[in-house]
């Protein structure tokens, strides 16, 4: 029996989504998965700046998480993509070898972007990913009182990074430096509440304006006003994972994969792209921002979409929508921004330690959902699931599955 061939390149939130829900809907002897991944375990990118400030997360190993699905975990780089050969090339310890598929599912994500200011690349960190936040947490470590710490970019990674650093190291001076005004994008309620907890936590924010160069122990905007940074951490957007580019993908302006409505490529109907490697449209027409919160959600309808074709149904499409955006302001306080559909700022806003709770309850459920791909399959495969990976899948109701992908979507 010839076997279609299903490979979903990276195992962060939205392929590991996509690889567990494509388990669940295409539990049949002729498909195959395959997720390809360098690292053996899922990393939570959205708590990056918490490891990056000294605080440790739990382990979640891709063999127990998938143990039973029928999901083949292959621990490779993802060295090309030939979408016109349908072939992935892979590159392992043991050199390089080609890896065919008949449908592929791209999910290599983003990493930092440099901007190609000077002195960054040489300079500054991210925490954009497990590698760069460990970095960060070492030279962090090495600090002593007194030392200078200077984010840059206010956006939520910007934020996140400088009160977690703040809050966990009293002891430091960090300033943040915003292109625009601090946390203008929220609503006035918003905006009061962000200003009086960087204030509490000793945060020196420059706003309006954009660094022209980065040093050892300084930086400098481009009014030419130096702020000393023992430490420099770059948060000022993503850059998406350069595969794509010699893929033969239809790409945007930007690098990303052009998709339609279905997460399938538009000049490639074999190969589907979610996340931060997808260009796809929303609300509006609006693309969709680089978030978990876009990127989850379409890693489901990717899944549902391939799912639906192999078996000759109805394709289904839900439309992508925002609520809100979830901002963790240190451990202590937080800050939950109610937004339209198309991502724009409402008057309401939640605060203060509850806030903080409700982010905490979001990242958990998000992490939750990724670890249990099993939910949803038929009852003896549960089973076996959770016998291979010593869980108790089975005993856990489809609530709780429509629950966890509620929560994703609101990161």
């Amino acid at each position: 029996m010839q076997q279609h061939r299903i490979v979903v390149l990276g195992a962060g939130y939205t392929g590991a989504v996509a690889a567990g829900r494509l388990a669940r809907r295409l539990h049949r002897a002729d498909v195959s998965i395959t997720l390809v991944n360098p690292e053996p375990d899922f990393v939570e990118r959205v708590r990056l700046h918490q490891l990056a400030a000294g605080q440790d997360l739990a382990p979640r190993p891709f063999a127990e998480m998938f143990a039973g699905t029928g999901v083949e975990l292959e621990l490779a780089r993802v060295a090309a993509v030939d979408a016109d050969r349908k072939a992935v090339t892979l590159e392992t310890a043991g050199g390089r070898r080609e890896l065919a598929y008949d449908s592929l599912v791209y999910a290599l994500g983003s990493g930092w972007d440099d901007g190609g200011v000077p002195g960054v690349a040489d300079h500054a960190h991210e925490v954009a990913s497990r590698p760069g936040a460990l970095r960060l947490r070492a030279r962090l470590a090495a600090l002593e009182a007194g030392g200078t710490v200077a984010v840059v970019g206010g956006g939520l990674t910007g934020l996140e990074a400088a009160t977690e650093i703040a809050e966990s190291r009293p002891d430091l001076r960090v300033s943040l430096v915003a292109r625009g005004g601090l946390g203008d994008w929220l609503s006035a309620k918003g905006r009061a509440h962000l200003r009086k907890v960087v204030a509490g936590l000793g945060i020196t924010v420059h706003e309006h304006g954009s660094v022209a160069a980065v040093a050892a122990d300084r930086l400098t905007t481009a009014d030419g006003t130096v702020v000393p940074a023992d430490v420099t951490v770059w948060t000022t957007g993503f850059a998406v994972h350069p595969i794509a580019a010699g893929s033969g993908l239809e790409l945007a302006a930007d690098g990303r994969i052009v998709v339609d409505a279905t997460m399938r490529s538009v000049s490639h109907p074999d190969v589907y792209a979610v996340g931060d490697a997808a260009l796809a449209l929303g609300p509006g027409d609006k693309p969709l921002r680089m978030s978990c919160a876009s990127g989850v959600p379409m890693a489901w309808q990717a899944a549902d979409a391939l799912a639906a074709r192999l078996a000759g149904v109805k394709v289904p499409r839900v439309p992508i929508r925002y609520a809100q955006q979830c901002v963790s302001l240190g451990r202590r306080e937080g800050l939950i921004q109610l937004v339209t559909a198309d991502d724009r700022a409402k008057d309401t806003a939640l605060t203060g330690r509850l806030a903080a709770r409700y982010k905490e309850f979001v990242c958990k459920g998000a992490a939750w959902g990724v670890a249990h791909p099993t939910l949803g399959l038929p009852a003896r495969r549960r089973r076996v699931a959770a016998g291979a990976a010593g869980a108790g899948a089975e005993s856990t109701s489809e609530a709780h599955q429509a629950g966890s992908e509620i929560l994703v979507g609101l990161v």
